[in-house]
């Protein structure tokens, strides 16, 4: 099971999605209730929402890993994360709009390398899926 290059990267794609707890996706100023302007960042534990897909993107990841003897649900499960890493990104966006101003921190690479991971996942699980084809016509 480790061994396997999807793995590998879904167990990347979870550690990255747990970095974005830790680390802001945006840096800048904004107005707060008082309508002063303050310095603030924005990460995955700033917003329910954020929390909710962050999350969730992990818990996926980890159960697409222990999927590995069903690669077609798996696969399945790795495009659902995917999506659900790409739909953070952009909720990620939306709530940076209500900043004045900043700018994106060096930190925002976990939050896509999440998404790569599932992209470089999900071309792995296709590569077993043929070659267990392939295996399957020598036969």
């Amino acid at each position: 099971m480790i061994q396997r290059q999807q793995t590998l990267w879904l167990i990347l794609s979870a550690a990255f999605a747990a970095l974005t707890f830790k680390f802001p996706f945006y840096e800048g100023t904004r107005l707060n209730d008082a309508k002063m302007i303050e310095a603030a960042s924005l990460d995955s534990g700033d917003n329910f929402f954020l929390l909710i897909l962050a999350a969730a993107t992990i818990v996926l990841s980890l159960i697409t890993i222990f999927q590995y003897k069903n690669r077609s649900l798996q696969l399945k499960l790795a495009i659902v994360g995917l999506l659900l890493s790409l739909g953070l990104i952009a909720v990620y966006f939306k709530y940076v709009q209500a900043f004045n101003s900043g700018s994106m921190a060096l930190w925002c690479l976990f939050t896509f390398g999440t998404a790569v991971g599932f992209i470089m996942a999900i071309r792995g699980i296709r590569n077993d899926q043929r070659l267990v084809k392939s295996l399957d016509k020598l036969r």
